[in-house]
């Protein structure tokens, strides 16, 4: 079996196909980290980080692991690499609590396109079967948004993180293998939009947890009768907690050399 492509070589990818010259970062000697701050890590720490851009939540958790030079770090909450905002980060003893953290209800805000759809129900791949969205008024869009409040049945994303037979369904999508999907039971409490400047329609949404913002994208778009596709999305809190709270990683970064 092939071995399978991350998402940063995929990116890299891109760039180089579009004509771009990836910037190569140097990798920098690691630091030593003081042995008293490592041990509060190890004793178990709640980090709220703001996830970069074009970053995978695992991304962030391997970085982490290598500044702190611990082994047990983990995330709360997968947030796809075209996605920023909170990310819920626990380390040593904390990991216990991770299933906490993922349970609680999650806000986001963000845009849609419509008048196309993609394959990735995102820009992870590139619009197509274009419509005319001329049509589309404000009432219709706020009328589209009641359907999808309360306790509703979505369909995943083919390419999502859901495994099958301990393989990920996008792995299994980008052989080209049929992927059978199944309705999920989610709950959304709030799907409010909160500007128009057509194509794009901005939002903000309060959901459980398994809530999938790009299927909301494309199910949006079939009931306005124009397709949509998810065009940016920033997750803005979890239970109590909030972006406001959150610390860029390039910030960890300096704190914790000068611990």
């Amino acid at each position: 079996m092939p071995r399978k492509t991350t998402y940063r070589q995929r990116y890299t990818n891109q760039l180089v196909n579009a004509g771009a010259t990836p910037v190569k970062k140097e990798r920098t000697q690691r630091k030593p980290v003081n042995p008293a701050v490592q041990q509060l890590y190890a004793d178990g720490k709640l980090l709220l980080i703001n996830k970069p851009l074009h970053w995978t939540s695992f991304d962030v958790v391997r970085k982490l692991r290598s500044l702190i030079q611990i082994k047990k770090i983990g995330h709360a909450g997968t947030l796809d690499p075209l996605a920023t905002g909170l990310l819920i980060i626990c380390t040593g003893k904390f990991t216990k609590k991770i299933n906490e953290y993922m349970a609680q209800e999650k806000e986001y805000t963000g845009s849609f396109t419509l008048g196309a759809v993609t394959p990735t129900y995102d820009l992870e791949s590139l619009p197509e079967q274009q419509k005319d969205f001329s049509f589309v008024t404000e009432e219709l869009l706020h009328t589209a948004c009641k359907q999808f409040t309360g306790d509703i049945l979505q369909l995943p994303p083919v390419f999502s993180a859901i495994k099958k037979d301990g393989v990920a369904l996008y792995e299994l999508a980008r052989r080209g293998e049929e992927v059978e999907l199944k309705h999920r039971s989610i709950h959304i409490s709030l799907f409010e939009i909160s500007k128009i400047e057509l194509p794009l329609v901005h939002f903000k949404v309060v959901c459980n947890t398994g809530t999938y913002i790009r299927s909301l994208a494309n199910d949006f778009g079939k009931a306005l009768g124009c397709g949509a596709y998810l065009s940016s999305l920033c997750r803005t809190r979890i239970g109590e907690f909030t972006i406001a709270d959150a610390i860029e990683m390039d910030t960890f970064e300096k704190s914790l050399s000068n611990e």
